[in-house]
């Protein structure tokens, strides 16, 4: 079975996270994809809410979706002031889960574009594949990027349930144009952002006055 891990800040979890991830999964046929949330992110700013509060926040988000499961391992105590670096996670889950586990990795084109400065970027595909899905206003890669891309790209889903790393799919995702930071400024200035996340979320950070700078 492959598992696919979705990592992030989830500064808040959105439908630009869920929508997109819901199309991959049937796309490439995943049964799980596991959100990976980051308590210190190496390449943004720092999440405002608290992870606590994330993980609050994932939990609402997911619980009318069986797909979703959430793995904490970034938030443990051990790691409280340490960047979170996906290498280091994925060697880690490489460690438990044995070689010939799938594993798959899900990421923007944003983050696609970033992969140069992410930390030994490298050896990702030596613990897992990795899935692209679209992000509006982004090349699908750079020059830089594009050799590696050709050594390791399939248009083949299924090839990446016959191996167990070392992919790079490029999923036809739907492209949404939501961002948290975006989400965050609204609430700020107490607009509604009701329709970009779901519901429970939404009440949570009312109920929590998170993102709010000038709650009393």
């Amino acid at each position: 079975m492959l598992t696919a891990l979705f990592g992030g800040t989830f500064d808040p979890i959105h439908y630009g996270h869920l929508r997109p991830a819901l199309a991959l999964a049937k796309e490439v046929g995943l049964n799980n994809i596991s959100l990976l949330p980051n308590r210190i992110p190496a390449h943004k700013p720092q999440p405002e809410a608290t992870a606590e509060q994330r993980l609050a926040m994932l939990k609402l988000a997911i619980s009318d979706y069986s797909l979703f499961s959430i793995d904490t391992r970034e938030l443990e105590p051990q790691l409280i002031n340490q960047p979170s670096f996906t290498v280091d996670t994925l060697r880690a889950w490489r460690d438990q889960n044995g070689p010939q586990s799938g594993l798959a990795f899900i990421i923007g084109q944003d983050s696609l574009l970033n992969l140069p400065t992410w930390k030994e970027w490298q050896k990702l595909l030596d613990y897992c594949h990795l899935l692209i899905c679209q992000r509006p206003g982004y090349p699908q890669t750079t020059d830089d990027l594009q050799s590696w891309i050709n050594q390791h790209q399939t248009k083949d889903s299924q090839a990446l349930h016959h191996y167990p790393n070392g992919y790079i799919y490029f999923a036809n995702t739907p492209l949404e144009s939501i961002s948290a930071t975006e989400i965050r400024l609204n609430i700020d200035n107490q607009q509604c952002c009701e329709k970009l996340l779901p519901s429970k979320v939404w009440h949570y950070i009312h109920e929590h006055g998170i993102y709010n700078s000038k709650k009393s």
